[in-house]
């Protein structure tokens, strides 16, 4: 079973082989057909029957509001009645002027879980080859969800071209992101606005990454970082059985660490803190045990894989403090 419903992408097949492929610099509304983004969310207040055969009398509660779909009717949620809707069309309308004059380019776009989680993502243009051969690109995503899960975010993400691994751009103290709750108008401009701190940041990234493939590691400072990053599910049982588990993903990812990592054999890489970053991500984003490929990448991107790269980076960033 695929969370992800329709997407369309340009380049490199996607994570699941799933989704309609087009030509680079394709028009929003091109985009918005084939990544099944061509329809509105519709809202109407909640209208229950009183009586319990079914046969009684039909009742409002104007306080909330059920969302669905335009085109299939289908539910997506209930919501407050003072819930802001972010409709498919305005994610896509966020990249027009970012694509026809800021030189970004729409790489991914689509829905997730039937409606309830819509995205897109773009490359800024801005890259970085780590010693020469180890390309990272930077690219910018924004997502909603109208089931409560998620803000809008928009989000700047580093993808390592040799694995496909993806880190979201740390500023400063904060996530590198602008979310904007669903009780608050969503305002694209203000929100780019806001980005435009993170359009610098990436210069800070680029040193740091550097930073990092040019430190050295020893096998134990390695043993110790995989420790200190994958410890967290330890701290929730006494019967030591999750505590196993994380030993198995501490092997997994000193395993490819050692060598069998996309990428790990390369200079930047090899024996670096850069590596070492990298094998928490690649495992997050391509071997972490999950339900699917989808599963896997809704957490990579929105919840606990992404908590756990965060602190991936977190820690790297003490080793050239």
């Amino acid at each position: 079973m695929h969370l992800v419903q329709t997407m369309a992408y340009v380049d490199e097949t996607p994570w699941h082989g799933l989704g309609n492929h087009l030509a680079p610099h394709q028009p929003l509304e091109v985009w918005a057909e084939q990544a099944g983004m061509n329809w509105k969310i519709e809202e109407s207040e909640v209208r229950f029957v009183a009586g319990a055969t079914g046969l009684g009398s039909i009742h409002a509660f104007p306080e909330q509001m059920v969302l669905y779909r335009s085109d299939t009717k289908a539910p997506l949620s209930v919501v407050s009645s003072r819930y802001q809707v972010v409709q498919p069309a305005e994610i896509l309308e966020f990249y027009r002027d970012l694509t026809e004059v800021g030189g970004f380019e729409l790489e991914t776009a689509g829905v997730l879980k039937d409606g309830k989680k819509l995205w897109a993502l773009a490359r800024t243009g801005q890259s970085v080859s780590l010693k020469g051969r180890d390309k990272v690109n930077g690219y910018l995503l924004l997502a909603t969800a109208c089931d409560g899960t998620l803000a809008t975010t928009a989000q700047f993400t580093s993808v390592r071209v040799v694995c496909n691994n993806t880190l979201a751009i740390a500023l400063g103290d904060s996530t590198g992101a602008v979310k904007v709750p669903h009780r608050s108008q969503f305002n694209a401009q203000a929100v780019k606005r806001q980005l435009g701190i993170a359009i610098s940041s990436w210069d800070g990234f680029m040193v740091r990454m550097k930073a990092l493939s040019e430190r050295k590691v020893s096998a134990e400072a390695s043993e110790a970082y995989f420790r200190r990053v994958l410890t967290y599910q330890a701290n929730h049982t006494t019967d030591g059985s999750i505590a196993t588990a994380n030993d198995s993903a501490i092997r997994a990812v000193q395993a490819l660490f050692a060598g069998r990592g996309k990428g790990a054999t390369l200079a930047s890489a090899s024996g670096t803190a850069w590596g070492l970053l990298n094998s928490v991500t690649e495992f997050v984003d391509h071997q972490r045990r999950a339900r699917s490929d989808d599963h896997r990448r809704d957490a990579a991107w929105f919840g606990a894989g992404a908590t756990l790269k965060q602190k991936a980076w977190d820690e790297a960033i003490k080793l050239i403090a």
